[in-house]
């Protein structure tokens, strides 16, 4: 039985370049959300934090919502979110998933800052 010959791409590996800006549509908001966690509550904030993902990420007018955690110092979380719209985001609000977090956040945080941010390019 004859081998078969592969054949060696002459092309060198691509180089990543800067990552390119997704254009968002005219009536979508970023939303940054800060956390910070009660002592002794970064555990249970986590795992709820960690809850509302999946749910939210199906919502309609979700573009991006993606959980961060700090990497330097005390305990810290960062929500990214992108929605189509502002009306986008309030029904999100409203949903079963935001509604169960809304009633336990008190007990889990000790800060929340949110801003809303509007693209520019």
């Amino acid at each position: 039985m004859a081998k078969r010959k592969t054949k060696k791409s002459s092309a060198r590996p691509r180089k990543p370049g800067p990552a390119k800006s997704t254009k968002l549509p005219k009536d979508a908001v970023t939303l940054v959300v800060q956390l910070r966690p009660r002592d002794g509550q970064e555990m249970l904030l986590e795992a709820e934090l960690r809850a509302l993902v999946g749910p939210t990420r199906k919502e309609d007018g979700c573009l991006t919502y993606d959980l961060h955690r700090s990497a330097e110092g005390p305990a810290a979380f960062l929500l990214h979110e992108i929605w189509a719209s502002r009306e986008a985001h309030s029904r999100h609000t409203n949903t079963p998933h935001f509604l169960r977090w809304n009633a336990r956040k008190d007990a889990l945080l000790a800060s929340r800052d949110v801003t809303y941010w509007k693209q520019v390019l």
